[in-house]
């Protein structure tokens, strides 16, 4: 089958749009027609380079949500016109890390990154008119009109649910969420700051405030955005972090925030730092945006770390378990309790995605989306 799909030929690179040769789906995976992808800082990550360089050219896109098209043979429980949310986490069910409720962490995601099937690092779906193999963003590639995945990769929802909204659950939503309630813990009464809101950023904050913390305190640059986070829950916004620390302990009587979460779409040494100076005495600091992973070293105080006893917590899509925590999540949304809709800052065609990213990178995006007639 041909299909069109936007990707990246070199890193550093800009997305282009090109046809696509894909394949049946094989057992146990499923061809699905795209109806929303979210253009996710990650996505960027792979053209700017800040990413281990996978093979190119490489389909980009984790954040999704489609229809189901075809079933591949000997595929139970999946059938055509089922509705599914994609999850970049594949969750076998079956490893260490599934078996401990840690979907997360599943085994399967040590090749999301090569582009290929996760337990088969040679196998590609999708190829170039000429017959070279192309990757799919975390076996995904949902920058495309339609996409081959394994069942591991996504989550059945209610066909009435809204798919634009839905694709947000796929990324940007969990991720931000589950930053606040799983990885920082907070507890109502708590005191949170939450540097960077964006497409990740902003869902922390809805985190934070469903968790039940008192004061939500975002540092963050852009003024729309701060005005946005107030919207979404949060108490107080400043440009900067040294205000946001100075206001955390105002309400703790200078002992600083519980928990701190850096969710800038680059994250560099130096915001870590400052987070880290954001929290008190055994406060919790969660770093979930990405900068150049192969970046090392951190400003932090080794004997403060120690006898302050603090705790440097990493997060992976917020620490939720996508089989688990998207149809937790999407009732939250149907009861009101969590906002997908007004994530949706402007939506692009897929020819439009190079145009996306200018958007997100000039501050002008919570999350832009693709959609696809």
């Amino acid at each position: 089958m041909k299909t069109r799909a936007a990707l990246v030929r070199q890193s550093p690179g800009k997305y282009e749009v090109s046809d696509i040769e894909l394949e049946d789906p094989r057992q146990d995976e499923l061809l699905v027609r795209v109806v929303a992808a979210g253009l996710c800082h990650s996505d960027d990550h792979i053209a700017t380079g800040d990413m281990p360089k996978p093979p190119y050219p490489m389909i980009g896109g984790h954040e999704g949500a489609g229809v189901v098209e075809a079933v591949g043979p000997n595929t139970d429980g999946w059938e055509v016109g089922d509705h599914v949310v994609f999850t970049f986490l594949p969750a076998c069910g079956r490893c260490r890390w599934c078996g401990s409720g840690m979907q997360n962490l599943c085994d399967l995601g040590a090749n999301i990154i090569v582009g290929t099937r996760f337990r088969d690092a040679a196998s590609f779906r999708t190829s170039l008119p000429d017959g070279s193999p192309v990757g799919q963003m975390a076996g995904l590639g949902t920058f495309a009109e339609r996409t081959v995945v394994d069942v591991n990769s996504v989550v059945k929802v209610d066909k009435d649910l809204p798919l634009e909204s839905a694709a947000m659950l796929a990324c940007g939503v969990s991720t931000g969420w589950g930053s606040a309630v799983n990885a920082a813990e907070v507890r109502p009464g708590d005191t949170v700051v939450i540097m960077g809101v964006g497409g990740v950023g902003m869902n922390a904050v809805q985190g934070a405030t469903h968790a039940g913390a008192s004061n939500v305190i975002v540092a963050e640059p852009v003024a729309w955005k701060r005005e946005k986070a107030v919207e979404f829950g949060a108490t107080h916004a400043f440009a900067d972090i040294a205000e946001a620390i100075e206001c955390a302990q105002s309400f703790t009587n200078g002992q600083g925030a519980d928990s701190a979460i850096v969710c800038v779409g680059v994250v560099e040494a130096a915001h870590v730092g400052a987070a880290y100076g954001a929290i008190r005495k055994a406060g919790t600091l969660v770093i979930t945006g990405l900068g150049n992973i192969m970046d090392v070293g951190l400003p932090i105080p080794i004997g403060d770390l120690t006898l302050s006893q603090k705790r440097i917590q990493g997060s992976l899509f917020g620490g939720c378990s996508p089989t688990v925590d998207i149809p937790r999540q999407v009732e939250m949304y149907r009861n009101g309790k969590l906002k997908l809709d007004e994530l949706i800052s402007h939506r692009y065609t897929l020819d439009e995605v190079a145009q996306g990213y200018e958007d997100m990178h000039a501050g002008r995006l919570l999350r832009g989306v693709i959609t696809f007639g």
